[in-house]
């Protein structure tokens, strides 16, 4: 069995500061897709019309996640300062293991 991470963020943007979290979220999956280890990555927002955005990441292990997780604090985080300023409150993050034989993506 060979597993893979899961990361998962739920988080809403600070007032006025929609725009700059959304192209933010865009340049960290854009990032995160160009790198050996991600095999996907992508962010949604909520259907209902609420200003909350559901952003998910699958990476081929642990090690990865970790990588390149460091790989954005050293590059992106480092220039404009992190996605903490753009967001209303702490984001609920999860990271969950899941068994690639379940795990069916369909890239371009």
């Amino acid at each position: 069995m060979v597993e893979a991470i899961i990361e998962t963020v739920v988080c809403s943007p600070a007032k006025g500061k929609d725009a700059r979290l959304l192209r933010m979220l865009n340049t960290r999956q854009e990032f995160k897709r160009q790198k050996d280890g991600c095999l996907a990555a992508w962010y949604a927002r909520s259907s209902d019309g609420e200003s909350l955005l559901l952003v998910q990441s699958v990476f081929a292990s642990r090690q990865d996640w970790v990588d390149i997780s460091n790989s954005i604090v050293e590059t992106l985080d480092s220039r404009d300062g992190g996605l903490e300023s753009c967001l209303l409150g702490p984001p609920l993050v999860g990271v969950f293991t899941v068994d690639t034989d379940d795990l069916q993506l369909k890239l371009n």
